[in-house]
Parts: C-alpha cells; sequence; structure tokens
C-alpha cells in the first residue's frame, strides 16, 4: 500500500467501478461498514485515517494505483488507473 493516505469519494468510486464491484464486496475485502463506504462515497462524511487506509488497501491489492492531485503534471486532478496486467 501507498505511504500516502489520500483516496478521495470519486477515486473510490472510480476504483470500484474499474474492477467491476460492488460497494459491498469492497466493504467485504476491506473489512469496513458498507453504510460507512456509502457515506464516504457519497461525500457525506470523511472515514477515519485507518478506514481510509483499509479501503485504499484493498483496491491497491486488486490492482488499482492511485495518482495523487497534480501528478503526473501540475494541472492534472486526481485519478485512478488499473496495474498492467491486473
Amino acid at each position: 500500500m501507498s505511504d500516502e493516505i489520500s483516496i478521495t469519494p470519486a477515486q473510490c468510486l472510480g476504483a470500484r467501478a474499474m474492477l467491476g464491484w460492488t460497494r459491498q464486496q469492497l466493504a467485504e475485502r476491506a473489512k469496513v461498514g458498507a453504510a460507512t463506504l456509502a457515506d464516504f462515497e457519497a461525500g457525506k462524511r470523511q472515514p477515519y485515517a485507518r478506514t481510509l487506509a483499509d479501503i485504499q488497501g484493498a483496491l491497491e491489492a486488486a490492482g488499482i494505483v492511485f495518482i495523487p492531485e497534480g501528478q503526473p503534471s501540475p494541472e492534472g486532478g486526481a485519478g485512478v488507473r488499473l496495474k498492467a496486467g491486473a
């Protein structure tokens, strides 16, 4: 898992879509509550850092790479991609 926890709700939704996972599937893999995940993706609340780390870790383990704001260029927004071969 990456050292920086910077996952956004949009990145979480995009990553799930790339993997074809339901919210329930991600919640189970990350060992977090489905309601917590739903609230985070809807922008209703910011989970604890540990919860975000668990969500991000589950997605990264499945082959998702998180691209932080400003990478690879200063005007680039945050995003996600799937590792080659994942």
